[in-house]
C-alpha cells in the first residue's frame, strides 16, 4: 500500500510538467556551485559560461538572458520590443492570454488580438485581417506575433510552418516571438535541434523553457538579433526578473543543454504521453481531442466519468463542458504510473 507521500504524488501526477521535481543531475549542478563568493546579477563566471552554451545550442552570437519564469520571459521580452500603442497578435489558447493574469496587458501596455488557431497553430491567413490597421492612428498597430511550441493543445509547429510565418511577419514590419516552455518536447518530437526550430526558422525572440524539462525553476530569453536586446537588461530588472545569485540559475541550464539532456528528458516524457494515448484510445466513450505529439493528451470523455477519475487522480479539465480533458507527462513519470491510470480510466468509464 502506498503511504500518504507517495499517493499525493501519484494523485497529482498527470496534472502538470510543472508539478514534477528536479532532474537529479540538475540538483548536482546548482550543489557543484554553491561554494564561496562570486558577483551577482549575473556578472560571475558560471553565468558566462551557460550563456556561451545557449548561444552553441541555439546557433548564434544573439543576446541570452536568465529569467525566473516563464510569465516573466514571454512579458519581459516583449514589453522590449513593442510601445503602448502597438498590439500582440496570438492564437486564442495562448498561454499569454489566457493562462497570465492579464500580465502582458498591465505591464507592457499593449493590446492582444487573440485569433481563431486549429490545433492552437497560427497562420498567416489568421493574421491577415487585422494588416488593414497598419498605419491607422485610431487603432493599435500589430508589431509581434507570439507562438508557442509546442501549442497549449500539444501539437508541434513544423520547421517550414514557423518559416512560413516568420517571412510572413517581417515582410509586413513585424516580430516573430516564440513560447517555448515546451520546446524541448517539440524538438525531440521532430528528431531536430533547437535551433532548427527557432533562429533557422527566423524567429526574433525566444522564451526558452526550463522549469517544465527537469530544472528546479528558469527560463531564458533569447534575442537573435542583438539590436532587438539593447534595452532588454532594463526591462528585466523593471519586470522583477533579474535574479542576484544567477548561477543558481545559469548552471541549470548548462547542465540541460550539456550532452542533450534536454532531449532525453523531453524524448522520455513524450514517450509517456504516447503510451497514454495508446492504453486509452480505443476506450468507448472515450476520444482523444488532438494529435498527441509532445507530453500532453487530450481527452473528450462523460462528464460523469472524468468527476469519478478526479476523485482519484488530479488533472484538469480544461472547457466549460467539463468533457475536455488535459493529462501531462514529465521526465520523471514512471510506465507504471502510466499504465494504473490508463486502468482508472478504463475503470471510470465502466462504472
Amino acid at each position: 500500500m502506498m503511504d500518504k507521500e507517495e499517493a499525493a504524488i501519484q494523485r497529482s501526477c498527470f496534472a502538470s510538467d510543472n508539478n514534477a521535481g528536479v532532474h537529479p543531475e540538475i540538483l548536482a549542478s546548482i550543489y557543484k556551485v554553491n561554494s564561496g563568493h562570486v558577483l551577482a546579477y549575473g556578472d560571475d563566471p558560471f553565468t558566462k559560461t551557460a550563456i556561451k552554451q545557449v548561444q552553441k545550442e541555439f546557433g548564434t552570437d544573439g543576446e541570452v538572458f536568465f529569467v525566473f519564469n516563464g510569465t516573466g520571459a514571454n512579458v519581459s521580452a516583449l514589453a522590449t520590443v513593442t510601445r503602448p500603442f502597438q498590439a500582440i497578435i496570438c492564437p486564442r489558447t495562448a498561454h499569454i492570454n489566457v493562462d497570465e493574469c492579464s500580465s502582458p496587458e498591465r505591464f507592457i501596455g499593449c493590446k492582444l488580438i487573440d485569433v481563431d488557431a486549429p490545433y492552437g497553430k497560427i497562420t498567416p491567413a489568421a493574421i491577415d485581417p487585422f494588416l488593414s490597421s497598419l498605419g491607422d492612428e485610431h487603432q493599435a498597430q500589430p508589431k509581434v506575433v507570439s507562438i508557442t511550441q509546442a501549442t497549449e493543445l500539444g501539437t508541434v509547429y513544423r520547421p517550414e510552418e514557423i518559416r512560413i510565418l516568420a517571412d510572413y511577419v517581417h515582410r509586413h514590419g513585424m516580430f516573430l516571438h516564440m513560447d517555448g516552455a515546451r520546446l524541448a518536447n517539440a524538438a525531440a518530437f521532430l528528431g531536430c535541434s533547437l535551433r532548427d526550430l527557432t533562429g533557422d526558422c527566423g524567429v526574433d525572440m525566444l522564451s526558452f523553457g526550463g522549469t517544465k524539462n527537469g530544472l528546479m525553476y528558469g527560463e531564458a530569453v533569447i534575442f537573435f538579433d542583438q539590436v532587438l536586446a539593447r534595452d532588454y537588461r532594463y526591462t528585466r530588472k523593471q519586470t522583477t526578473q533579474l535574479a542576484s545569485k544567477m548561477r543558481y540559475i545559469a548552471v541549470q541550464f548548462e547542465r540541460l543543454l550539456e550532452h542533450e539532456l534536454w532531449r532525453e528528458n523531453a524524448l522520455h516524457a513524450n514517450r509517456m504521453a504516447a503510451l497514454l494515448a495508446d492504453l486509452v484510445r480505443e476506450l468507448p466513450d472515450l476520444s482523444i481531442a488532438y494529435p498527441v505529439e509532445a507530453n500532453a493528451v487530450f481527452v473528450k470523455m462523460p462528464k460523469e466519468s472524468l468527476e469519478r477519475l478526479r476523485s482519484e487522480f488530479f488533472f484538469y479539465i480544461t472547457e466549460d463542458s467539463g468533457q475536455l480533458a488535459r493529462w501531462m507527462t514529465s521526465f520523471d513519470t514512471r510506465e507504471e504510473d502510466v499504465r494504473r491510470f490508463g486502468e482508472a480510466v478504463a475503470e471510470s468509464l465502466r462504472e
